[in-house]
């Protein structure tokens, strides 16, 4: 019975993992720029949150992991990261 369950165990963990995805960033200016989030967290953050997020909200974003969390951003680089974001990920009309 025990091996049944392992086995079963080990099933089910493998059909997760193989529904799993790797989140690459989308091509474009300043994605070199923005590959620097993944120092602190996966880029399913982006995803999660791009529905929601126009320029100011990224650009509020990337200043609160800045000032609250010490993320290895230089400040010239988040307009850059922002802008990014934002026309890639961003909600219709987000670059404004």
């Amino acid at each position: 019975m025990r091996t049944v369950l392992v086995i079963g165990a080990m099933f089910f963990a493998g059909a997760a993992a193989a529904q799993e995805s790797k989140v690459v960033l989308k091509d474009g200016p300043g994605r070199d720029k923005a590959q620097a989030c993944v120092a602190c967290h996966s880029l399913d953050y982006i995803q999660m949150n791009a529905p929601f997020l126009d320029k100011a909200g990224w650009t509020a974003s990337i200043n609160k992991m800045i000032n609250a969390f010490g993320a290895p951003i230089p400040r010239e680089d988040v307009d850059v990261i922002a802008t990014y974001l934002a026309e890639r990920y961003g909600k219709p009309g987000s670059t404004k």
